[in-house]
Order: structure tokens, then sequence, then C-alpha cells
């Protein structure tokens, strides 16, 4: 069994993806851990001190928690952006669209978040775009020259977060499958724009 304070936070990260932050209780975390109320106030003081914790361990473990999982057997860097979009649809599939971006979903509740909350968020979200603008670096040799790595990055996380709220408010994943399919699209054209650009290229010097 998981020591109890990886159990409070796994149970709280859970609840608050599900239900929000501030329609989860200390009451839900303790149930759903499975953990008495010494025990979770002998790691965190206050609820805040929870989601602070739960706001750190998603920045730590994005890698072996999302991305290792999801990128397992894919080597195309441009795929391996669509199979970690597939890990957020089979998390709304399997939750009948209850799932929702622990992250994302703080964000929208916490109109105005205190400024550890609000830092870690950010922090959470720039780690994400940066894994995402790595292997879309890896791939600039397919994109038009000059492509902005990080905007197009930005634009993927804008494309996960739309979805997964708007799959969950319609429970059904037809819009995140809209949306994903919109920026394979997107990501399509550029491909064919930068193969266009280095044809030309070729024909001109004549090789």
């Amino acid at each position: 069994m998981e020591p109890t304070r990886e159990r409070i936070l796994f149970a709280a990260l859970k609840l608050f993806s599900e239900k929000g932050y501030l329609s989860t209780s200390v009451a839900d975390i303790l149930r759903e851990a499975g953990a008495n109320s010494g025990s979770l106030y002998h790691f965190y003081p206050t609820k805040q001190d929870v989601l602070l914790a739960v706001l750190e361990m998603y920045r730590d473990g994005i890698y072996p928690m999302l991305l290792a999982p999801a990128w397992e057997g894919v080597d195309d860097p441009i795929e391996r952006v669509f199979a970690l979009l597939g890990a957020y649809r089979e998390m709304l599939r399997a939750t009948d669209c209850l799932y929702g971006c622990p992250i994302g979903s703080i964000a929208l509740e916490l109109h105005e978040p205190d400024p550890p909350v609000r830092e870690l968020l950010s922090v959470n979200f720039d780690g994400w775009v940066t894994h995402v603008k790595g292997c879309l670096d890896q791939a600039r040799h397919r994109l038009p020259p000059g492509t902005d790595t990080r905007a197009l990055a930005v634009f993927v996380l804008t494309t996960m977060e739309g979805g997964v709220m708007q799959s969950r408010t319609h429970r059904t994943l037809d819009a995140f499958d809209a949306s994903v399919a919109g920026l394979r699209s997107y990501i399509t054209l550029l491909e064919a724009a930068a193969d266009s650009r280095a044809g030309d290229q070729r024909q001109g010097t004549g090789t």
C-alpha cells in the first residue's frame, strides 16, 4: 500500500480533476484516501497546502506519470504530440468524460489564486508546453523555416484544454476529437508547406 502522504495526494489530484478544488472537501479527500484527519493535518495544515503539494507533484511527475507512458514505443516527434493528446482522450473515455486536466480545471476555477498557487499553475503549464516544444523542435526540419515552436506548443495546449472542457460539458468525446483533428490538419498543412518549399529550392538549384 502507498504511504499515507502519497494516498492523500493522489486522492486529492483525482478529486480536484473530477469535482474541482472548491467542491472537494477535506472529508472527501480523507474518504477517497482511506485516511484519518490526524494523518492529513500532520502533513498538510490547510486544504491549500494539499493543493500546493498536488501542484508540486504534478510538476515533478509530468514525465514519469504522463509523458513516458504516452510516448512508449512512439519515436516520431510529431506523433508523440498526438500520442500525448491521445492519453488525455483515454482518460476522458475511461471516466465517461468526467476527467478534467487538474491544472486547467484549477486555473479556471480560482479566478484570483494566491501567488504561490498561481506560480505553481504557471510552472505546470510552462512545463507541459516545454515538453511539447521539444517534440516540435525535433521535427523542425519538417516545418516551415521560422516556425515559432513555442507558440505552436501553446496552441497544442490550448487545443487540449479546450477539447477537454467541451467534452466534459457535453459528456461526449466529439469536441475533443474535432479539436485534435483540426490541430492534425493544421500541422499537416505546415509539413506540406515546408516540403513544397524544399522542393522549390531543389528545383532552383537544379538538384
